[in-house]
């Protein structure tokens, strides 16, 4: 079976976006796995595929599934990705467009420059909504201790599972040995995504991504979401805050508690395609 795909990227954040067909996705983790494989497939941090809409004034539903085959709830950029697909597809009408998806609805707004916002709803600091054992610590702030000492750091659900650590310099920050620890430490039942963050002022951040099920990828935006959520709910941040990564620049704003937070930034396209399906065993 053969797939045509956009291949597009939300500041670095690379992603491919395809149609299912009508008669069901048959695309299995071990494809997945293949197909994200940079030196084998097409290479991808996430898969968004795009489903006919399944209520009423929404222009499509989308899934997502991470690299390493595992479908997830929520990309922010991903999300811009496919609103940027569908202006140029001529969906959008009047700059705004309504997504949903695994993590519910989605509603989009396009400048005149290109600059896609997206509302992200509003943040959850629960620990069951990131599926954390606080082991009775009353939070916000929670700590985990390692062999190597104890780590701290605040947690946020912005439809997916974030935990969000203060560093004093990004480029220096232990991003793939850390991330690859706590995205599977068995407090965090169904894993996280492990955010660096440095707040250099009121308004400014810069911030590395440990994605789970990815690794650390140019740019998270959910997870540019989330540090910024619990820096502004700790009284860090103002409601507007530029947040750099690897891969561009973000920009997030949220009043607080009881408002949802959006989310802005590119999206481009970098080439189309077309893959025939590969027979991947499943592993043993």
């Amino acid at each position: 079976m053969q797939f045509e795909f956009t291949k597009m990227h939300g500041a670095g954040n690379d992603v491919i976006v395809l149609d299912a067909p009508a008669s069901g996705l048959p695309i299995t983790a071990a494809q997945w796995r293949w197909l994200g494989d940079r030196h084998r497939g097409i290479g991808f941090d996430q898969a968004m595929v795009l489903e006919p809409p399944r209520r009423e004034g929404f222009a499509a539903y989308y899934r997502i599934f991470n690299a390493d085959g595992s479908e997830v709830e929520q990309c922010g950029n991903g999300v811009r990705c496919v609103v940027e697909l569908l202006r140029r597809r001529g969906v959008v009408r009047n700059g705004r467009l309504r997504l949903d998806s695994p993590a519910g609805p989605i509603e989009a707004e396009i400048d005149a420059s290109g600059t896609i916002a997206v509302d992200m709803g509003e943040p959850d600091f629960s620990p069951a909504a990131v599926a954390f054992d606080t082991q009775g610590q009353p939070g916000p702030r929670y700590h985990i201790d390692l062999p190597n000492g104890r780590v701290e750091f605040a947690i946020a659900s912005m439809g997916n599972p974030h935990a969000v650590l203060d560093v004093p310099d990004v480029a220096t920050a232990p991003v793939a040995g850390l991330g690859a620890v706590l995205e599977r430490h068995p407090r965090f039942r169904n894993r996280v995504n492990v955010g660096f963050r440095r707040i250099i002022d009121r308004a400014r951040m810069d911030l590395r991504v440990f994605e789970r099920g990815v690794g650390e990828t140019l740019a998270c935006g959910t997870g540019t979401c989330a540090s910024v959520a619990t820096g502004i709910l700790a009284g860090l941040l103002d409601e507007q805050v530029s947040v750099r990564l690897p891969g561009g620049t973000l920009s997030v704003r949220w009043k607080g508690p009881g408002h949802h937070l959006w989310l802005a930034g590119p999206a481009e396209v970098s080439f189309t395609g077309r893959f025939e399906l590969p027979e991947v065993k499943q592993p043993r």
